[in-house]
């Protein structure tokens, strides 16, 4: 038996190949900078899209915060102080960074039942200053309502 050692063993199992080693062409190169562009600009259309909704969402929460602050605030009320509330919608317009641009607009109707007040507050945006109050408290849907809160108050 003829021994022989692992380097040739090697050698004989596996020969050598005779293409050379090559790199990556030039098509090969722009096309998986094309791809990396498409998937790139993909996610930059998903930071956008998702700040966007964030901004959203900061404004309906500033519009809840607004309508359960004036819910607050009647609650502190007396009957009688309630009772002069009941005349007419209360519409207040709202700078909340006073920076000359009216950012919200709320309004508040308090009615009285038999033994207790029902007060509904809804908040739109500033953009809405142009219609009625009437007009907006019919259909919060249709002007882009951002808070639209009810409760019940007594005494």
């Amino acid at each position: 038996m003829i021994k022989m050692n692992k380097f040739k063993l090697i050698q004989k199992l596996c020969p050598k190949k005779t293409a050379r080693k090559r790199g990556f062409s030039l098509i090969e190169a722009v096309v998986g900078i094309a791809l990396m562009g498409v998937a790139a600009l993909g996610l930059a259309q998903l930071f956008t899209y998702s700040i966007l909704v964030n901004s959203r969402a900061d404004e309906i929460s500033n519009a809840t915060f607004l309508a359960q602050q004036q819910i607050d605030a009647l609650r502190d009320l007396t009957a009688s102080e309630l009772n002069l509330l009941t005349a007419g919608k209360v519409d207040e317009i709202i700078d909340q960074n006073n920076d000359g641009t009216y950012d919200y607009r709320r309004i508040t109707e308090v009615q009285l039942s038999i033994d207790r007040w029902e007060v509904k507050v809804i908040v739109f945006p500033g953009e809405n200053l142009g219609q009625s109050a009437d007009v907006l408290f019919q259909n919060p849907g249709q002007y882009r309502a951002m808070a639209n809160i009810s409760t019940v108050i007594s005494r």
